[in-house]
């Protein structure tokens, strides 16, 4: 099975929180596309058919990746 890079998969995670919040806060057109998008990239990175499952699976492989020692530092 492949592992998707935890460093994406935390970028996206992030991209995709900070669009939620902006587009929560006043919704534009540009924001709701890029959400799309994001949401989609994130999705197929973690082989999920929607962004619920596909942000569970990221958070489970980043915790996976910090319970091992392997995790990333905050500076990423």
């Amino acid at each position: 099975m492949i592992v998707p890079d935890p460093k994406v998969a935390r970028t996206l995670l992030t991209r995709y929180a900070t669009l939620r919040i902006a587009q929560a806060e006043q919704e534009r057109p540009e924001t709701a596309r890029e959400l799309r998008d994001v949401t989609y990239t994130l999705c197929v990175l973690m082989g999920a058919s929607d962004v619920r499952e596909a942000v569970a699976a990221a958070d489970a492989l980043l915790e996976s990746r910090a319970a091992t020692g392997k995790g990333l530092s905050l500076a990423v």
